[in-house]
């Protein structure tokens, strides 16, 4: 049987709910090099899926958020583990989201644009659950 691993990803909306924040992951990554996705963060022991998008987005956006609401969740199986994972709906209450930040041992982004939620079906056709799920709940087929 294979590990779990426990992550969280959130939706920041724009002005309105056709915007959205987008990174963009370092081309050194093993799964999804240079693709545009969701911010999200892998649960460290003993974290809850909420501190997880609180502390993500000030280690790799430099904001304080609020977590407004759960919007899906999902399971996919990977080449070493099984993913679980929960998607959120958050606000930044606090700072300019800017990449990248000055931590080490989690994955930085190298960018962040403002965009429509489509602009995340190349990443789930590509096997991303975060832009699957999301997709998903806004009955946009990837």
């Amino acid at each position: 049987m294979k590990p779990v691993k426990n992550s969280a990803a959130f939706v920041i909306y724009g002005s309105n709910r056709f915007n959205i924040l987008v990174v963009r992951r370092p081309y050194s990554d093993e799964n999804f090099p240079g693709l545009l996705g969701l911010p999200a963060g892998t649960l460290k022991d003993g974290e809850s899926h909420l501190e997880c998008v609180l502390r993500s987005g000030r280690e790799k956006l430099g904001v304080e958020l609020e977590v407004v609401n759960k919007i899906g969740e999902g399971e996919l199986e990977r080449e070493t583990h099984l993913l679980h994972l929960i998607n959120f709906e958050a606000r930044i209450i606090g700072g300019i989201p800017t990449v990248h930040q000055n931590v080490k041992n989690i994955t930085q982004y190298i960018d962040l644009i403002w965009s429509s939620p489509s602009i995340l079906m190349e990443s789930a056709r590509k096997g991303s659950l975060c832009s699957r799920i999301y997709l998903d709940t806004l009955n946009i087929k990837w």
